[in-house]
């Protein structure tokens, strides 16, 4: 079994850029100001004497706040805790040991789980310096600067020895990894807690809750998928300075390293240009996707027909996209969600045999041949170049490219001989020089 490791501290004393850190990538939203990382962002780390182990960066820690957000930030630290097998305390040594970090402190004696407190900001002398008062918190104590690196070899020491032996496992990647993407409040954090069964991120009413790009690795139909609850995306102007613009980066980011997007839309609201937006970065990106209409229970039969409607005219660049009506306040069709991730996921990687493949395109260009040229147009020859998405390059005698109303001719053609729902397809031509 692979060990889990939690970071916990109270807000601002550098958590996620120590994850980044042992992690040795950027998965963690670092910004100068408090609060930050909310929901629990997990990654693996691998360790220096072999192996690996599961890294859990929290929010900051509030002991106090009962305000909605530092609540369920707490909460979240909380369930992190309970689920680790060894805790990092994160202090910053600059301001020293205040009354919130012995709370916090007290919470993980009764927790019962071994704890290091790792005294962050070292470069600076005065932090070196209060390592000595941080050891009356009854654990031991290493000094570290998450930023240069310093004091990391320690703290890998330090930390082996409160894991079990390393066990000869790979973390291998996920077989499918499916974003949740839309504008800010449409219920994508609502809808990987009802997947999920458990109240794996934030949800409440206030837009923008979500901040990071949160992966939660699932095992469904005997396959390991990585689903990723992201940030609400607003168009550049309408996007605030500071953290928001981040979260917004990471959301992207989400997107980029994504398979299949599940792009979710306010069923009591319709589609919106900023939904139009959303969805133009999926298909910009080239990735799979299903169109997910939440708050479904708020709509009737004729409702559903006029959505659809709604998302056939403005979304239809989603060329043959599957739409799903889903609550995620009642579970209604959430249950359908991650098979048809996995359709598309499956069209996403699809292979086409090349006498297949020339039927096909053959018979729709001698139907319909493109129109120009001084002789008759020829199609030679097709082949499929690749796939994530479907890519196939055509030689022809023609000069320049194929318009791209014909080019979306031969595209229907081949979605209607072939399971290619939800997936952008691309073509290359070559012609004559």
């Amino acid at each position: 079994m692979i060990p889990t490791v939690a970071l916990v501290g109270r807000p601002n004393v550098g958590k996620s850029t120590l994850f980044n850190r042992l992690t040795g990538r950027r998965k963690a939203l670092t910004h100068d100001l408090p609060g930050v990382t909310r929901d629990r962002v997990v990654a693996e780390a691998r360790r220096p004497s072999g192996g690996w182990l599961w890294l859990v960066d929290t929010g900051g820690f509030d002991p106090e706040s009962q305000a909605t957000i530092p609540a369920m930030v707490r909460e979240q630290a909380l369930l992190a805790v309970e689920q680790a097998q060894v805790i990092l305390l994160v202090v910053d040594g600059v301001e020293g040991l205040v009354p919130a970090d012995q709370e916090l402190a007290e919470v993980l004696r009764r927790s019962g789980k071994p704890t290091l407190v790792v005294v962050n900001k070292a470069d600076r002398r005065d932090a070196r310096f209060a390592v000595s008062d941080f050891l009356s918190l009854g654990f031991p104590a290493v000094a570290v600067s998450a930023e240069h690196g310093s004091g990391v070899e320690e703290l890998w020491e330090q930390l082996e020895a409160l894991l079990p032996p390393p066990e000869p496992v790979e973390v291998s990647p996920p077989e499918l990894a499916v974003a949740i993407v839309g504008r800010p409040n449409v219920g994508k954090s609502s809808l990987l807690n009802r997947i999920l069964g458990e109240e794996r991120v934030l949800v409440s009413e206030i837009p923008g809750t979500t901040r990071d790009a949160v992966d939660t690795p699932v095992t469904f139909q005997g396959k390991r998928l990585l689903l990723v609850d992201t940030a609400g995306i607003r168009r550049k102007g309408r996007t605030e300075r500071g953290v928001e613009v981040l979260s917004v980066v990471m959301a992207r980011k989400a997107i980029e390293r994504a398979q299949v997007c599940l792009l979710v839309v306010d069923g009591s609201e319709g589609v919106t240009a900023q939904d139009a937006h959303v969805a133009g970065l999926i298909q910009e990106a080239g990735k799979g996707v299903v169109v997910v209409v939440n708050k479904a229970d708020t709509l009737t039969r004729e409702g559903k027909k006029h959505l659809l409607e709604d998302v056939e005219f403005k979304l239809k660049f989603l060329k043959d996209t599957p739409c799903l009506f889903v609550s995620a306040l009642t579970g209604a069709g959430v249950g359908k969600l991650l098979p048809q991730a996995l359709k598309v996921g499956e069209n996403f990687q699809r292979r086409i045999g090349t006498g297949e493949l020339n039927r096909v395109l053959r018979a729709a260009w001698e139907s319909h041949p493109p129109p120009g040229g001084k002789g008759p147009a020829k199609l030679y020859y097709a082949t499929q170049v690749g796939t994530a998405p479907p890519r196939f390059k055509l030689f022809t005698n023609l000069k320049g490219e194929l318009h791209f109303s014909y080019l979306r001719f031969l595209e229907n053609a081949l979605r209607q001989a072939f399971p290619l729902a939800g997936v952008p397809v691309r073509f290359m031509i070559v012609g004559k020089p």
